[in-house]
């Protein structure tokens, strides 16, 4: 059994060399806020970069279907440094969910186009949808999908769809292309928009069934594998907020001295940096677990989503208040990470239902 190594290799390092100068190269702060623009920027040329230059889009999948063979260590790299620019990218959403469904089905063809860049997808199910427990709102009528699916990740901007709906014999996964006749996806308000949701109904759509009587666990991987790696973008988010932070009280000046020399505010800045470090230790097992196939991967993305979401939250929120009247402004990025924390926190369940799960898996009795 191979043992826990939660430091970052070279070619981790490397990799997260690669991502993060291509994120501030092409997609800058003051690009990002247009989101939320009536005529927001195209992204999709940061996603295609990111997917083909990069690699990125392949890098769960085997080297044998046209991927990279990488893990959940390297995919973790990618989503720190996703979090620390709130790329609006549809990595989680395409390379990470809908691509380990489909490689836990054992499909292959869609696989590839989704490896190699040529389409995206995402899994069809709630973006709040907490792992072990997923219960399908769409199924199988007369060989056609009917159902509607509420607020799914990347839905809009995907050109595949992966759908787990309740069949004659149980849970089936099935993949629909998005321009299908009787498919309808309608984008709904988010307080995120870098990771825009639509509800999607289907309507009699005719639909290919890819899984081998193991849609559950196609599905239960992919949401455990999201909940893993998203606290690894809760932490990059944390992070760039805490440094941004402690940059800016070391050159803010007041009463002719820096504020971060005050007593009251190297105690918060103290106390937050504990907190974003174990918010790394929390996110890095996890990723780490997942990797190896340990049988503690549950519990470890469970404490790390129990964990990560409440310090990402508190790091944008103290970012904001330690920058005072700027941090208020819609110029300055702070309020981007503010909003993907707190969507973020929702996503795959609230830190109370992961702390209900936890209990569940280390047999602890309710009191």
């Amino acid at each position: 059994m191979s043992t826990t190594d939660l430091l970052y290799s070279d070619t981790e390092d490397a990799l997260r060399d690669s991502v993060r100068r291509l994120l501030a190269d092409r997609c800058p702060a003051e690009t990002v806020v247009t989101v939320f623009d009536d005529a927001p920027a195209d992204f999709s040329g940061v996603w295609k970069a990111l997917a083909t230059e990069v690699g990125l889009a392949g890098l769960l999948v085997p080297e044998a279907l046209g991927g990279a063979g990488a893990s959940s260590r390297e995919a973790a790299v990618v989503m720190e440094e996703i979090g620390r620019a709130v790329a609006p990218v549809p990595y989680l959403s395409s390379a990470i969910l809908a691509t380990v469904a489909l490689l836990t089905s054992g499909e292959t063809a869609t696989l590839r186009s989704l490896a190699e860049g040529e389409t995206v997808g995402t899994l069809v199910v709630p973006l709040s949808c907490p792992p072990g427990s997923f219960t399908p709102d769409v199924r199988v009528e007369a060989g056609r999908l009917v159902g509607t699916v509420a607020n799914v990740a990347g839905a809009e901007n995907a050109d595949v769809l992966v759908v787990p709906a309740a069949g004659a014999d149980g849970l089936e996964l099935h993949t629909v292309p998005t321009t299908a006749d009787g498919l309808s996806i309608t984008p709904v308000p988010a307080l995120d928009m870098t990771r825009p949701l639509a509800d999607v109904d289907f309507a009699a759509v005719i639909s290919t069934r890819v899984d081998s009587d193991n849609a559950e666990e196609a599905v239960r991987d992919a949401l455990l594998c999201g909940a893993a790696l998203l606290a690894s973008e809760q932490f990059g988010v944390a992070q760039w907020c805490f440094e941004t932070t402690l940059a800016y009280v070391k050159d803010r000046k007041q009463f002719g001295r820096a504020i971060g020399s005050f007593q009251a505010i190297k105690h918060r800045l103290a106390d937050l940096w504990l907190e974003v470090s174990s918010a790394g230790a929390a996110a890095r097992y996890a990723a780490d677990t997942y990797a190896r196939g340990d049988q503690d991967a549950e519990i470890a993305a469970t404490v790390a989503q129990a964990y990560c979401s409440g310090v990402a939250v508190k790091a944008a929120e103290e970012c904001i208040q330690l920058h005072a009247g700027i941090g208020m402004t819609w110029e300055y990025p702070a309020h981007l990470y503010l909003k993907r924390a707190k969507s973020a926190q929702l996503t795959f369940g609230t830190a109370y239902r992961h702390r209900a799960r936890l209990a569940e898996l280390v047999d602890l009795p309710a009191s």
